[in-house]
């Protein structure tokens, strides 16, 4: 239940302090990127090791996300988010200061755990300040807009900062910007009551949490050391082990982690293959992306940053295309649009020449944005729409963990794709570098066209079983947000 103890509080602003810290978490997961190159060598990392500056978030965050949706929904979601805002503000402090590398990923690892206490209480404040139906729609495009777009903003605003600063201005940037949030919170953000009756299922969220870190590991470790290596095979095969027992755990549990019963009901389970699908498809054409321009159009930092300008641009207009769109198509049509739509602008990229330039980018960012857009935002909604009360944290989480996992699924996919084709054409890789220009080109190619691939998927799904799962219901959804699909 909401406590309101400082009268009428503005929406408006709300939703800004909401939005902005949506912005910083997705900004987060692909800031570094570009800095890597001078991250490296500056603080001695060996060969192949500094890829676990990126790797150690996502771990971290992908791990806890579920832990943190429910400690959102038990404790209540603005305890959880200054909680977590102040975490994420030291951890960065801490990563600027690094002199040594066990030092940076620390930190790293560090911002991912308060990540996936701050995402999951965000949407959840989103949930609970605006009423389920057109008003959410509008608010969950707005912050919609902040987590899409953040991660071509994140690559645009790395380069910015590492080409005019330093790489320790990455981390820096966050500190004043959790500052004024944290300031600003108990203000603007509405309180919630602890939950009565509720309690922690600790051995649930052992399992999962350390289930989850186990499965990332293994596949942020496979392209390097081998599918089949001990360290990959080995973790996957105790992530599997413990998810099981997991899921054992919770159908016994009196206060469940995670209610199983949300995954009988077919359109979540299509939600979360929809969430992962859009991270392995849109979200990992950055790295695709930050390949080409650095390695075949050799961009130093500052301008590859510049180049994601077109998409963020784009995602931010798809993001409030998508909410209008809500209304007149329902959900499952809007989604299915926005994946397929993008899907065209990964397979542009397919054309992109070894002796290229940066024009020749614009007309796949615009497409392809647009789509991630207005997929971002669709999702976000069907995620928030007939949640039971106090699950809300925990129904995003879910969405989040799904989105992670396939992130990390995707990465892998595309590192093993990318160095097998490199391997097949007579290129070589050494670290990130793929030399000839000419091979790495063609070995993209492949990559983009597989992220099309799944993003066609996932509009398949939402298209046929997510739509499918909620025509019953249409019209008890026209009540709400418009028809369902």
């Amino acid at each position: 239940m909401i406590v309101r103890a400082d009268g009428v509080r503005s929406k408006g602003l709300a939703l800004a302090l909401l939005a902005t810290a949506q912005l910083i978490l997705a900004l987060d997961y692909s800031i570094v990127n570009v800095a890597l190159p001078d991250i490296g060598p500056s603080l001695g990392f060996t060969a192949g090791r500094v890829q676990w500056v990126i790797s150690a978030y996502a771990l971290t965050y992908g791990g806890f996300l579920l832990l943190g949706g429910r400690t959102a929904d038990l404790l209540g979601a603005r305890r959880v988010w200054v909680g977590a805002l102040v975490v994420f503000g030291i951890a960065s402090t801490a990563g600027g200061l690094a002199v040594e590398p066990v030092l940076l990923i620390a930190s790293r690892a560090l911002q991912g755990t308060a990540g996936a206490f701050l995402f999951p209480a965000t949407l959840a404040l989103v949930d609970s300040t605006f009423t389920e139906g057109p008003e959410r729609t509008r608010a969950i495009s707005v912050w919609g807009s902040a987590g899409a777009s953040g991660l071509a903003l994140g690559v645009l605003a790395g380069g910015v900062l590492t080409g005019l600063f330093t790489w320790r201005a990455v981390f820096f940037v966050n500190v004043p910007i959790a500052i004024v949030l944290v300031a600003l919170a108990r203000r603007f953000l509405p309180g919630q009551a602890r939950r009565s009756g509720g309690r922690f299922d600790l051995p649930g969220a052992f399992l999962v949490t350390a289930g989850t870190m186990a499965i990332v590991f293994a596949l942020v470790e496979a392209p390097t050391a081998g599918w089949l290596s001990p360290i990959a095979v080995g973790s996957a095969v105790v992530g599997i082990a413990l998810l099981v027992a997991f899921v054992i755990v919770e159908l016994r549990a009196e206060s469940p982690l995670v209610p199983l019963r949300l995954l009988r009901v077919r359109s979540i389970r299509a939600g979360l293959f929809i969430a992962a699908a859009w991270m392995s498809s849109f979200g990992m054409q950055l790295y695709s992306l930050t390949i080409y321009l650095q390695e075949v159009l050799h961009e130093g930092p500052l301008r590859a940053g510049l180049s994601f300008l077109p998409l963020a641009i784009s995602i931010v207009i798809g993001t409030q295309v998508g909410g209008r769109l809500v209304g007149r198509l329902g959900i499952a049509r809007t989604l299915a649009a926005g994946m397929a739509f993008g899907a065209v602008g990964l397979f542009l990229y397919v054309r992109l020449p070894a002796d290229g330039s940066l024009a020749d980018l614009i007309p796949g960012m615009i497409v392809a944005g647009l789509g991630q857009g207005i997929a971002f935002t669709t999702l976000y909604v069907a995620a928030s729409t007939g949640v039971p009360e106090g699950n809300e944290g925990v129904a995003s989480a879910m969405a989040m963990t799904a989105q992670q996992l396939g992130g990390s699924i995707g990465l892998a996919l595309l590192v093993a794709l990318l160095t097998e084709r490199v391997a097949a054409l007579g290129g070589t890789t050494v670290g990130s570098s793929i030399q000839p220009a000419s091979v790495a080109t063609d070995a993209l190619h492949l990559n983009f066209a597989v992220q099309g691939i799944i993003a066609l998927l996932g509009a398949a799904t939402a298209l046929f079983v997510l739509g499918r799962g909620w025509r019953g219901r249409a019209t008890r959804g026209r009540a709400r947000a418009g028809r369902w699909g």
